[in-house]
């Protein structure tokens, strides 16, 4: 039986998993999907969202479970494991990567989406006017986000739950990796070809930044836990 904690990314929460929980638990493993501060069930003021928060929670739930975990990060969420596997790297198994940023130390998720200059989720990104949060439109949410999601009236029922106000601090926050402690832990990537938030292009970029074991490729969207939820769950079996 394997420990599985999956964090997911901006404007998300625990309940995008819904589906790889019920796949991935199927074997008995245990999986816990962790809803960030500021997400989901976890309610905290826009001030106390920040990337250090983040870190905590995730470090906070591996500690109380006492065991080896496999440290899943969708989007924004695999720089936040990153800094995790850092702070506590003979805590996890292995990291996976699903669409999500592979940060070199001193990278921020903001440095890494400007120079993705085939993402087109940054250029529609709402700001506040104090710039503390950020916002996308239904349609934005619908067609860059879930585009590949085949069934529409599911993609109606899910833009709700994204818009919230994210925190923009998290984009901002830097993250610090080292070879002796990051690099020494086990790590995976799933690539989605149709990215329209990360590109495949600078998924490519940043598989290249640290030693990566293997290299998945699924045909999704950003959100392959949400259009091809079976898929993805056999590929990150095969990843643990």
């Amino acid at each position: 039986m394997k420990n599985y904690i999956l964090v997911h990314g901006a404007w998300g929460g625990a309940w995008e998993f819904s589906k790889v929980i019920e796949l991935l638990s199927a074997d008995r493993s245990k999986v816990i999907a962790v809803d960030l501060p500021g997400h989901g069930d976890n309610q905290v003021p826009i001030a106390e969202v920040t990337m250090n928060a983040y870190v905590q929670k995730v470090s906070d739930i591996i500690n109380d479970l006492g065991e080896k975990v496999i440290l899943v990060g969708h989007s924004l969420a695999g720089s936040i494991i990153s800094q995790v596997a850092e702070n506590i790297p003979d805590k996890i198994d292995r990291l996976i990567y699903v669409a999500a940023s592979l940060p070199k130390s001193g990278d921020t998720v903001m440095s890494l989406m400007q120079s993705d200059k085939k993402s087109e989720l940054l250029p529609n990104i709402i700001l506040s006017e104090d710039q503390s949060y950020a916002t996308l439109k239904n349609e934005d949410i619908a067609n860059l986000l879930l585009h590949d999601v085949v069934d529409r009236d599911y993609v109606e029922k899910l833009i709700p739950k994204f818009s919230i106000k994210q925190a923009t601090e998290p984009f901002m926050a830097s993250v610090k990796l080292s070879e002796k402690k990051f690099g020494s832990v086990t790590k995976y990537y799933i690539r989605a070809t149709l990215d329209k938030v990360m590109s495949p292009s600078l998924q490519d970029e940043m598989i290249n930044n640290w030693k990566v074991e293997q290299v998945f490729t699924l045909e999704s969207g950003h959100f392959p836990l949400t259009s091809i939820p079976d898929r993805l769950v056999e590929v990150i079996k095969k990843a643990s």
